[in-house]
Order: C-alpha cells, then structure tokens, then sequence
C-alpha cells in the first residue's frame, strides 16, 4: 500500500493516540484497516485523512455518536447541508448549555470562597457547603438557585 504508515506514525500524523485510533476502528467510526501479514494495522491517505475528520469533530466537542452520524452526512454525496446545519446548531445549544452550567459553577465556588476566612481556623463554609449535598450551581443575594429557580427554606453557610 502506497503511503501506508502504521498506527505510531498514523497517531503522529493525526494527533490522535493510538489506543483512540483502536477505540474509532472498535466503534465502526472507521473501517477496518488493512493489517500486514503480521496483522499490524496500516493506514492509507484515506484513512489518515477519516482520522483527521474525528479529530476535528472531537476537538469541537461532538460525541462519538455524532461524529458517526457526520461521518455518514460525510461521506453521502446526496446529503442536505440542513441536515448537517440543524445537527451542527442542535451541538451549539448544548455547548451553551454546558457553559451556563460551567458558569454557575464558577459563580458558587466563587461565592463560597469569598464567605471563608481562609485563615487557621477549622470552620468551612466550603467544605461545610458541600457536605450538605444539595445540588447547586449559583447563588444570588444569599438565595441558592437550583437551575434558576429560587430555592425556598435555603441554608447559606455562616461566614467565618
């Protein structure tokens, strides 16, 4: 095979790691490779080329499901492009998603760490915070919010 690199210089090539590329090739997001008589794995131009594509999914965040399902938009010459706009808008709502979680995180932990003394004594609002085990992800004027609803009868941690 022409241009045909094994799985170390497929991996250099891609920046994918090779345990990745077993991982593609185990889920049927890539075919299976031709192997040498030794049964090692060889990658054509072809094959680096689907590699690049997963990685470029990957990179921006679509699930291995969803980079299946590109692969097949792809590769399938009648496709709609809606098709691939309404699968591509569809992963923008759930990064925003992600994000507004992320930074409701940011909003408690940040919240919590301006209510401690962060001096020697053993008192936590932190610590003390996460023991009680509720769910939540913001604060506003001391009332917790669980998905921006108010939260009623809610703890706030004494500061210390």
């Amino acid at each position: 095979m022409e241009n045909a690199m094994n799985i170390g210089q497929a991996a250099k090539a891609t920046g994918i790691s090779a345990k990745m590329i077993r991982y593609y090739e185990d889920s049927g997001l890539i075919g299976p490779v031709a192997r040498t008589e030794a049964g090692y794995r060889i990658y054509g131009p072809r094959d680096i080329h689907t590699l690049g594509f997963i990685k470029r999914s990957r990179d921006m965040g679509f699930s291995v499901e969803r980079i299946g399902e590109l692969l097949q938009l792809w590769r399938d010459r009648s496709r709609h492009s809606a098709d691939v706009k309404c699968m591509a808008l569809e992963h923008v709502a759930v990064m925003q998603r992600r994000i507004a979680e992320l930074q409701d995180m940011v909003a408690t932990v940040r919240t919590l760490a301006d209510g401690c003394a962060g001096d020697e004594r053993p008192d936590c609002p932190i610590l003390n915070d996460i023991a009680t085990g509720a769910p939540l992800h913001h604060r506003a004027g001391g009332k917790r919010l669980a998905k921006g609803k108010p939260r009623q009868n809610a703890r706030v941690p004494e500061k210390a």
